[in-house]
């Protein structure tokens, strides 16, 4: 059954999935052009479902409840697989944009489609150019769009969560706005880390009740910390 799931990810799901990643990358680039707010979610929402219905990876959200409509936030969850986009992006409901490193930008198709949706691209050699980014990002953070962010800095390489860097709980301060933890479970377990296939397995996405910045909070390596051990207790123990 394994090898069989194996080839139908190559042969049906894969060539699938390449078109409709082009046509949502045209569609979100051309519709940019005219609603960024709009065009740069919805498009990225329906490819993100599409993924994992054509994986057959089944997603299951709880939490919604925890997030107020009209409301803005930095949203900080583990980063555990690819799967982590495609998960957030179909399931959990949020406009959002995300904050992208500078060579994912360039990508063909994706990384247009990212640049014409408004997504922070960060230039971690000039300071200049991510001091613009955080100008870019607090224009576009009103009115119930959101900010992605995987404190770890990149995916776990063994499934256990690494420490969170401090950056996405600055900027929320830096922006006054409330921080949303989510916990990601199954999907490093759908598609580890250097793994050139999918294994078929639930995602889970918990959402947790968000978290204020009181003003006079400036010990921002304890907040991620906090934040951090948020996000760790639901995570499912290995």
């Amino acid at each position: 059954m394994k090898y069989l799931y194996i080839a139908y990810q190559y042969l049906i799901a894969l060539p699938v999935m390449i078109v409709v990643t082009i046509v949502a990358a045209l569609v979100c680039i051309v519709g940019c052009l005219f609603d960024n707010r709009f065009w740069g979610y919805w498009p990225g929402m329906i490819w993100g479902r599409i993924f994992c219905f054509m994986f057959l990876i089944p997603v299951k959200v709880s939490g919604r409840e925890n997030i107020q409509e009209g409301r803005s936030y930095v949203i900080v969850a583990n980063h555990q697989s690819f799967f982590d986009i495609f998960s957030l992006y179909g399931y959990i409901g949020i406009k959002f944009k995300m904050m992208l490193k500078k060579e994912i930008g360039q990508l063909p198709f994706v990384g247009w489609a990212c640049r014409s949706a408004g997504f922070i691209i960060v230039d971690r050699e000039s300071a200049v150019n991510s001091a613009r980014s955080m100008k870019e990002a607090e224009k576009q953070l009103t009115d119930g769009m959101s900010l992605i962010v995987f404190p770890e800095g990149t995916r776990t390489r063994n499934g256990q969560m690494g420490r969170f860097k401090r950056g996405a709980f600055q900027i929320a301060k830096d922006l006054d706005l409330e921080i949303l933890p989510i916990t990601l479970n199954g999907c490093f377990e759908t598609m580890p880390s250097g793994s050139w296939h999918v294994n078929r397995h639930p995602i889970s996405i918990t959402i947790h009740k968000a978290v204020s910045i009181e003003p006079d909070d400036n010990d921002m390596r304890a907040l991620a910390d906090r934040v951090a051990g948020i996000i760790e207790s639901a995570l499912e123990t290995k």
